[in-house]
């Protein structure tokens, strides 16, 4: 018994001299390994650059200056529904825009609310209704001809639902008469979300305008390239 345990007592000497002999920069290994046990893992910093080292083959002697070293950033994690939202090609186009109030018959239950729930908007920066699938909500965009104003996407319309047309809000009927339908050319300075209108239509799909609206944002992931089964409607593409 006293010879097992001494047998036993000198492997554990040999094996940790070993150990301690394939040494870690300035550090033994042994030492090294309680430290990182002890550490605590940190998330990866998006933007900060992370180096990655060759894994070493069995039998190779540990030699840094002899290992290649290779970089990657991490980058934040982009949605699919964001992907989505910024595949669009064009930012100028040419589109057909009616004209719509809030006194209409069609439009007395909601009064002056958009879509989001918000104020329609008339100065600096316009309402504009428009089909999500195509001009997601949040889209700003200026016509030509009007420099010093900004349409923004807040809003939607059945009518409007599988059309390129866009619906720019007047506050009175005399302006929404005179404007009538004119084809116009537009530059889209901001795309709308996806995302977002995924997440104001998720709790209206009764109506079918909606349910036709999230069936085009769902063709326009396929599309891109992206998986429509798992779409994050309650998450930030």
């Amino acid at each position: 018994m006293y010879n097992s345990r001494l047998t036993t007592t000198g492997l554990s000497v040999a094996l940790a001299a070993a150990l301690s002999s394939c040494a870690l920069p300035n550090q033994p290994l042994l030492s090294y390994w309680k430290e990182m046990r002890l550490k605590k893992a940190t998330p990866l910093e998006t933007g900060k650059q992370y180096e990655v080292r060759k894994a070493l083959a069995k039998n190779i002697p540990f030699r840094p200056s002899q290992i290649k070293g290779y970089t990657f950033v991490f980058q934040t994690p982009r949605p699919p529904l964001m992907v989505a939202s910024n595949s669009h090609r064009n930012s100028q186009m040419h589109v057909r825009t009616t004209a719509y109030t809030h006194n209409e018959s069609d439009h007395l239950v909601y009064g002056v609310k958009n879509a989001i729930g918000t104020n329609l908007k008339f100065g600096n920066v316009r309402s504009a209704a428009a089909d999500w699938s195509r001009f997601p909500v949040g889209t700003k965009f200026r016509i030509a001809g009007q420099p010093n104003v900004v349409y923004e996407v807040d809003d939607y319309g059945s009518a409007l639902v599988g059309t390129g047309t866009i619906d720019l809000y007047k506050p009175s009927k005399s302006m929404m008469d005179d404007w009538g339908v004119r084809h116009v050319d537009i530059e889209v300075i901001q795309w709308g979300s996806y995302e977002r209108s995924m997440q104001l239509m998720r709790d209206r799909t009764k109506w079918k305008h909606v349910r036709s609206m999230m069936e085009g944002i769902e063709a326009r992931l396929r599309t891109a390239g992206l998986p429509a089964a798992n779409l994050p409607v309650t998450a930030s593409l």
